[in-house]
């Protein structure tokens, strides 16, 4: 299990994810699930921005909309994120989706979480 969000980073692949899910409806009334979610969320982050990275043409639009709607599902529910896996998506997800209107909605909603008073960034 501690090893599945930095297969989830690598892979971006819906298995994964399902497996991920499993683990959260397991862990629903956990003291972990917490600390899960980040765990989640992070490698999310990760993994959009190995895709934009490696994927500048948009090629795998679908993945990405998956990736990007899970991103704000997780971040509404951790409402905090790393502060170097935050700056490295928005730096790598302007770069190469500043166009992308499902990223800039995705952006516009974290932004409006993350830096809201009580905020950690």
């Amino acid at each position: 299990m501690d090893q599945l969000p930095a297969a989830l980073e690598r892979a971006g692949s819906e298995e994964s994810w399902a497996v991920a899910d499993a683990i959260s409806r397991v862990l629903k009334n956990s003291e972990e699930l917490h600390s899960w979610r980040r765990h989640l969320l992070s490698a999310c982050m990760k993994g959009l921005v190995a895709m934009y990275s490696s994927s500048k043409d948009e090629s795998k639009q679908e993945v990405e909309r998956s990736m990007l709607l899970r991103l704000e599902e997780l971040l509404c529910m951790v409402e905090e994120v790393d502060p170097d896996d935050w700056c490295s998506l928005v730096k790598t997800g302007l770069k190469y989706r500043y166009r992308d209107e499902t990223f800039l909605k995705v952006l516009n909603v974290a932004i409006q979480l993350l830096y809201k008073k009580e905020s950690s960034l």
